[in-house]
């Protein structure tokens, strides 16, 4: 019996230490690249998930060429968030324009370990029915409709990012950080080709309840605050979002340990995916699960 213990704490300090000289290695490792290494190898290794990195504001951000791009939006991806432990609040945007309904929809709050926001363009084929646009699948818009969008995301008035680029969905995810729906707000701004199109946007925006007063426009360029939370009914889906935000608060905090001898979101992730690959996996899943790719 006794011998049984003393080979298996042998054992655990021969572990322990075999963990501790390899975490020593990883970290020196890390510590040698200089950033512009670091970067290239972190877009490499996060371009699949469909993610770029942003050095100037240590935060994540969607590519153009994203694979979510071939699966397109439609009401039941938000609706089914919380099983994927994410807590926004969501603007849809509806709005006709040359033959079409176009939907522009803005998102802010907890995607798992991430704080971020999103402003997505999407139609449909045809106009749609009052009752039809919860049902139909859009399409994310082409490369010849991507719309020229930028935003700043505050967290009790403090920037936490600030992006513009023409794009179908763009994105920001501060890993790490977690906030309350309630506590962001999203400044956007969003620049159409032509004044018709933002004038039939401006009309969507008063029947999702915006007023005049709180909408900027300037020719062909709007520009809007999404600070409202989305009102949450039932005593049994509050209790949820509860507990989803006590664990997506829990393993900010267990990141954030993990990776402690770092500051940089580069930084942290490369050492996960050296220290622990599985975590890293894990770690990159920032938004829009992956589905069945639909039918064409």
């Amino acid at each position: 019996m006794y011998l049984f213990l003393g080979i298996l704490f042998l054992l655990l300090l021969l572990f322990f230490c075999i963990n501790l000289w390899r975490r020593k290695r990883i970290i020196k490792k890390i510590c040698s690249m200089c950033m512009l290494e670091k970067c290239d190898l972190l877009n490499e290794l996060i371009g699949p998930f469909g993610y770029s990195y942003v050095s100037s504001q240590d935060l994540f951000t969607s590519r153009i060429d994203a694979w979510q791009r071939g699966f397109g939006y439609c009401a039941l991806y938000d609706k089914a968030a919380l099983r994927f432990n994410m807590i926004f609040d969501c603007l849809p945007v509806y709005f006709d324009y040359q033959g079409k309904t176009w939907l522009i929809e803005f998102w802010k709050g907890q995607y798992g370990i991430n704080t971020g926001c999103e402003i997505g363009v999407y139609y449909a084929d045809r106009i749609l029915q009052d009752e039809e646009k919860d049902n139909v699948l859009f399409r994310c818009a082409e490369d010849k409709d991507m719309l020229r969008l930028s935003f700043y995301l505050m967290k009790d008035n403090i920037p936490i990012a600030h992006l513009r680029a023409v794009h179908w969905w763009l994105t920001a995810f501060d890993m790490g950080c977690f906030s309350k729906p309630d506590e962001l707000t999203l400044r956007s701004i969003v620049t159409f080709p032509s004044c018709e199109m933002a004038d039939a946007f401006l009309q969507g925006l008063h029947n999702a309840g915006y007023s005049s007063q709180e909408i900027h426009v300037h020719c062909n360029t709007v520009a809007l605050t999404f600070r409202q939370s989305t009102p949450i009914c039932g005593s049994l889906h509050r209790l949820r979002i509860k507990i989803i935000q006590w664990i997506n608060r829990f393993w900010c905090r267990v990141y954030l340990f993990v990776t402690r001898p770092f500051c940089l979101s580069v930084d942290r992730i490369l050492y996960l995916y050296y220290y622990l690959p599985f975590a890293f996996r894990k770690m990159l899943r920032l938004k829009r699960y992956q589905k069945r790719k639909p039918a064409h």
